[in-house]
């Protein structure tokens, strides 16, 4: 086989787990936080998966609020049984999808606490978020308590830049 041949049918077996994983529904227990808006969940055959949160985006890490966005979202899916339907798989391979943890939408208990944006390049399907996010920073939830906060996306540009 070619180097090209080889290619190609790598190629199309990506785009064929990525067709497969849009609709499927992951059930698991969560096992890991990464931040405000990624988490890990084990299924029932011990497969980890990493999750991305459909629609938010929640401060980095290094961010004013990303301690307590990653501590949020440890409270409301930690340990729990969850179950994601996902919408679609990210540039870094992650399945990213609506995430249910013990009855709980995560997505917009996040939007709600005031410790995530709407994620507004990735809102497609997802629009009612937005008076979530309203109605969180009419009340200063979260990081709606700052004057100024700055959009995770924003953040991430400032500091590609600043690396430049």
């Amino acid at each position: 086989m070619t180097i090209n041949t080889i290619q190609k049918l790598l190629f199309g077996l990506t785009l064929t787990f990525s067709v497969l994983a849009h609709g499927e529904t992951i059930n698991g227990r969560v096992v890991g936080i990464s931040d405000g808006d990624t988490l890990t969940i084990l299924d029932a055959s011990n497969t980890q998966f990493k999750i991305r949160l459909a629609a938010i985006d929640a401060p980095e890490k290094s961010q004013p609020f990303g301690q307590r966005g990653k501590q949020k979202l440890s409270e409301i899916c930690y340990g729990k049984n969850s179950s994601i339907n996902v919408v679609s798989t990210d540039r870094y391979g992650r399945s990213v999808g609506d995430v249910d943890c013990a009855g709980i939408n995560a997505n917009q208990a996040m939007i709600e606490s005031g410790l995530a944006w709407v994620y507004r390049k990735y809102d497609k399907g997802h629009e009612h978020l937005y008076a979530l996010e309203e109605e969180a920073r009419n009340a200063r939830r979260g990081l709606w308590t700052d004057s100024n906060p700055i959009a995770p996306w924003e953040w991430r540009k400032i500091k590609r830049n600043a690396g430049n």
